[in-house]
């Protein structure tokens, strides 16, 4: 039964196909056997009446308002020629109303109640000569009805299925415009988001080897004569962090030119990627002491959001402290990640405060994003240290 009814659901063309035939049949046998004084029309032609009134819902979706007019002409002719029986003039004019029903939720609002406004009049008009010049003609009913024809009744209730067929379908089409604007905003936001991110990631990877190439041009313009071997090597690192650096941002770039994932292709990243990144730390001059448990992997958004946050530690260390020592600690459970950098300080006179600069700024965004805790700050030795914990569901998800 289910995957009948999901079977139909995929198909909405066949499904008025099949309402179509069921109102055919359902006006049919009104004409057939009515409430009230029977037509004066043969009764094959009953259902010959029904199959005319409803066959403009089985192509309502495809033509909605030329199956609205075909609807509305014909239920008018059935009821003046008096091709329908009094009592049930209603139902003649129920196709009308399931295809109107789709117009309002297709079509503008002014053509919707255009339509409405030209159905209303065109069905009372009917309704009304049907009373006054049709019915007086007919036999009279053989038995008495519970339910005698009385034009109000008829046209009030015409009137009030075609208004809230209307209101229905206005309202349908209110709710998918709200949620077509809702699809629309998210689909911005996350275009925000994505550049939100990338400018973090280009933040930090500049901010990190533009600081390196900084040290190391210091550091050889000071023993640029007395020391020619230590210039080369600090003249080497340069070269090799920019080429590192140039290839990493055509990566960024590039994925977003491909629209793909930027992490794919290039060099490690993640957890794998720290050990390089210590040992390019060290070429400043900075004794890093990195220690990593890890027992299988973190998520691969998670995993690239550690290495930018030792990146970053590591960074602040170099521009903002005299250290020469630090070290990072990087355990990994079946739950979470947690980060630690710490260094015996001081800052230096021009440093940034704990709570400043845009490095701290990113990696409490990137731990934010992840539903972590993220703390930095100066240590009770009088250096400083930076911790945070980013957890994620055993399944590799995000938690």
């Amino acid at each position: 039964m289910r995957s009948a009814v999901r079977w139909l659901g995929g198909r909405p063309g066949l499904i008025d196909v099949v309402i179509a035939g069921a109102l055919a049949l359902t006006v049919g046998y009104s004409i057939v056997d009515p409430p009230g004084p029977a037509s004066r029309w043969p009764v094959w032609s009953a259902w010959l009446v029904g199959v005319v009134l409803a066959a403009p819902v089985s192509v309502r979706r495809r033509w909605p308002l030329p199956a609205l007019a075909a609807a509305g002409t014909a239920a008018t002719l059935a009821t003046v020629l008096g091709a329908v029986t009094a009592g049930m003039l209603l139902l003649s004019f129920a196709p009308t109303v399931l295809v109107l029903y789709l117009v309002a939720c297709t079509a503008s609002r002014v053509r919707s109640s255009a339509a409405l406004m030209a159905c209303l009049i065109t069905a009372s008009a009917a309704i009304v000569f049907f009373y006054r010049d049709v019915l007086p003609t007919l036999a009279p009913a053989l038995d008495r009805s519970e339910l005698p024809p009385y034009w109000p009744v008829e046209l009030g209730a015409t009137a009030a299925a075609m208004g809230v067929a209307w209101a229905l379908g206005l309202l349908v089409r209110a709710r998918r415009d709200a949620h077509a604007g809702l699809a629309r905003q998210l689909a911005h936001t996350a275009v925000i988001e994505e550049r939100l991110r990338i400018s973090r990631e280009l933040h930090d990877l500049i901010g990190h080897s533009m600081s390196l190439i900084a040290v190391k041009a210091t550091v050889a313009n000071h023993i640029a004569d007395a020391r020619p071997d230590e210039v080369r090597a600090a003249l080497n690192t340069i070269e090799h962090t920019s080429r590192t650096t140039l290839n990493e941002i055509r990566r960024i770039l590039g994925g977003l030119r491909a629209d793909a994932d930027p992490y794919h292709h290039g060099p490690p990243t993640g957890l794998a990627g720290l050990p390089e990144l210590a040992d390019r730390m060290r070429s400043t001059g900075l004794h890093v002491d990195l220690t990593i448990t890890a027992d299988g992997l973190p998520p691969s958004g998670v995993d690239t959001s550690v290495y930018r946050i030792v990146q970053e530690a590591l960074t602040n260390v170099t521009t903002h402290t005299t250290a020469t020592t630090c070290r990072v600690t990087v355990t990994l459970t079946g739950r979470e990640v947690a980060i630690e950098v710490t260094d015996p300080g001081p800052l230096r006179p021009a440093g940034k405060p704990a709570d400043g600069g845009y490095g701290l700024i990113g990696m409490r965004e990137r731990v934010t994003l992840y539903g972590g805790s993220f703390h930095a700050g100066p240590s009770a030795d009088g250096g400083f240290r930076v911790a945070a914990h980013l957890p994620f569901a055993p399944g590799g998800a995000a938690s």
